[in-house]
């Protein structure tokens, strides 16, 4: 590769494959950033379970922390058909979650959106949640793969 070139896209797999963004802390509690990683990096984990799922790596897409990006470039940059982003928002006992998934490949479009209230206390409820929603919105029928701690 010539110095300062351009690296080409990725191919994008047959298979499905997303790269989770790291969540947006919204709360404006600097501390809460250990939250959000830790969400990121939970439904990151959950998804690598998911027989048939390519999940790029925590280290890759981490590496779009806090930087305007387009998530149709992001895809094509890391060769995945889907692109998983949110935010979330903590306060006092509650907790606010808000997931999108986009068709990273053709447009930018949202597959999938979903806001979820919950206690903070409900945190892994809400994880296991958010993954079987990607696992049927992936394969537009639920899936017996994914299946909740406590249902």
């Amino acid at each position: 590769m010539l110095t300062g070139a351009t690296p080409a896209p990725l191919a994008i797999l047959d298979k499905p494959s997303i790269a989770v963004l790291p969540f947006i802390n919204m709360s404006g509690d600097a501390e809460q950033e250990f939250f959000t990683d830790g969400l990121t990096e939970d439904i990151i984990t959950d998804l690598s379970n998911v027989p048939g799922f390519f999940v790029i790596a925590r280290n890759s897409t981490f590496a779009y922390k806090g930087k305007p990006s387009d998530v149709r470039q992001i895809a094509r940059d890391l060769g995945v058909k889907y692109i998983l982003e949110g935010s979330a928002r903590r306060s006092d006992k509650r907790l606010r979650v808000n997931v999108q998934l986009i068709n990273g490949s053709e447009g930018g479009n949202h597959v999938w959106a979903e806001r979820f209230d919950r206690d903070i206390a409900d945190i892994f409820d809400v994880q296991d949640e958010v993954t079987r929603r990607v696992v049927e919105a992936e394969y537009c029928c639920p899936s017996p793969t994914v299946k909740s701690r406590s249902l």
